[in-house]
């Protein structure tokens, strides 16, 4: 491998760690789990999108980035991990398929490129003219409506394929066209840093039948598993009722994005070897978070710390990373930056004396982490937007009103909440996360806490920031995403 390789950075967003390290359901993955490192206890520093994304690229917690449900946008005021390869040489290009990563948001710093994919007109300018996916989504939406049992459907969704793009697909396909076509069009000798989100498989899950299929119950279809209610406020607030058959539909459905996002990552894979870049090019994988498809009673990623949503799958290819091993100690995303930049060679020093994480390249000799930590800032969407769409808010719902920070080491959980809340998990004897254990060990609880508030101290807390306003199309794609506002 080059000194200085290409390093290229794959998110797949909302993405279950026990589905990703399914070789029936991630393939690629797992083949290149096989042949490089795949992290066997790697852990989300938040479990959505906005504050994930922020600690992954400045190496910090959410409680000191600032980007959350109280204030959506990540500011100025750390480096991110772009600047210090753009420093060094590289060239700096995002992909994104999620609108919490975008210009507007904040993300575009230290990027010499910064494609927002749901945008069919790409700009510089953030506050130009966009041409949003959403009215075409809905479009397609209205139109199965008119031609549901119409002998004219199939002549409707063949004429829409050709026209406006699958609903299958939120932008993967098209992103990784444009990276290959990127990869091929290059004239620039220097290395590049590249990030990549891919949306599949957040909800709505519209999988192609073809990626479905062989995760379906037996007896089950595709239009059976894809008639199922999608509603996941609506399933949390008792309204929608779904019965273990159709949570189990909702999980194909679910697995199938996956599957989706497998052949994407196996496409980008290809793109990469056709243009002589494969052997000199660290390729790491991962998740923002994960996602409840019924497990404890929730559906989508928010209101907890269960490591449904904060273990993620984290798999490296590439220079020193390259064997076929497992890692099996602790890593949080936090310690993404400075591994990266180990194995890119960069010094870097102000941007690493700000990470929080430490390095786990094999050449770092740093000792394991002894624990990782989690946080859930504010509740997003708000007990206030919860009420605007649903008209009420049970009393068990407005129990998740509340701040969430999770410590975990190798075999115990504590989540403790703003409202006074403490709950200890023994992650050997429970991995499901099932049982409270706190009351029965106190002494568990203290040690755990004692450590809890000691990393606190070492948090240079953002404190309260300016409100931020998002604009409307913006706004229609988050709720389109299940993100009321």
């Amino acid at each position: 491998m080059a000194a200085q390789p290409n390093v290229v950075v794959v998110v797949a967003d909302t993405t279950r760690v026990d589905d990703a390290y399914d070789s029936q359901v991630a393939p690629t993955l797992a083949e290149l789990a096989t042949s490089g490192t795949r992290a066997t206890q790697a852990v989300s520093a938040a479990p959505w999108t906005l504050p994930s994304h922020a600690s992954l690229l400045t190496g910090t917690p959410p409680s000191e980035h600032g980007a959350h449900a109280d204030h959506e946008r990540l500011d100025d005021r750390l480096p991110v991990l772009p600047e210090p390869f753009r420093a060094a040489g590289y060239e700096t290009v995002c992909v994104s398929n999620n609108t919490w990563l975008s210009a507007e948001s904040g993300f575009d710093r230290g990027f010499e490129e910064f494609r927002q994919m749901w945008q069919l007109v790409q700009s510089d300018n953030a506050l130009s003219e966009l041409v949003d996916e959403t009215e075409r989504n809905r479009a397609r939406l209205v139109a199965r409506k008119l031609f549901d049992g119409n002998p004219l459907v199939n002549a409707a969704n063949t004429l829409y394929r050709q026209f406006v793009r699958d609903r299958s697909d939120d932008g993967a396909e098209r992103s990784t066209s444009w990276i290959a076509d990127w990869f091929a069009d290059r004239s620039r000798e220097d290395p590049f840093f590249l990030l990549i989100n891919y949306l599949e498989p957040h909800l709505e899950y519209r999988p192609p039948r073809e990626t479905t299929e062989r995760h379906l119950p037996e007896g089950a279809t595709y239009e059976e598993a894809m008639d199922v209610p999608q509603k996941p406020w609506e399933f949390m607030a008792g309204d929608l009722d779904l019965s273990e058959r159709d949570l189990g539909l909702l999980r194909a459905l679910y697995r199938g994005e996956i599957t989706y996002f497998d052949e994407q990552l196996a496409a980008l894979r290809t793109a990469l070897q056709a243009a002589g870049e494969w052997e000199d090019t660290l390729l790491v994988v991962t998740a923002d978070h994960g996602e409840n498809v019924g497990d404890h009673g929730m559906m989508d990623h928010q209101y907890c710390l269960y490591d449904t949503l904060v273990r993620v799958p984290l798999v490296l290819h590439g220079g020193a990373f390259t064997g076929g091993s497992d890692l099996t100690d602790l890593v949080s995303l936090l310690d993404l930056p400075p591994t990266l930049l180990d194995a890119a060679g960069i010094d870097a020093p102000e941007a690493r004396e700000r990470f929080h994480g430490t390095s786990f390249h094999p050449d770092a000799d740093v000792p394991a982490r002894e624990f990782v930590v989690s946080e859930y800032v504010a509740p997003q969407p708000s007990m206030a937007a919860l009420e605007r769409n649903l008209g009420r808010v049970p009393d068990h719902l407005r129990t998740y009103d509340r701040s969430l920070r999770a410590i975990r080491t190798d075999d115990h959980k504590l989540v403790r909440g703003s409202d006074g809340t403490e709950r200890l998990y023994d992650l050997d004897a429970d991995p499901g996360e099932t049982s409270d254990v706190a009351d029965a060990r106190p002494d568990r609880v203290a040690d755990l806490t004692d450590a809890l508030d000691d990393w606190l101290d070492s948090v240079d807390a953002a404190g309260d920031r300016e409100s931020v306003s998002i604009g409307a199309e913006r706004k229609a794609r988050l709720e389109q995403l299940g993100y009321l506002q």
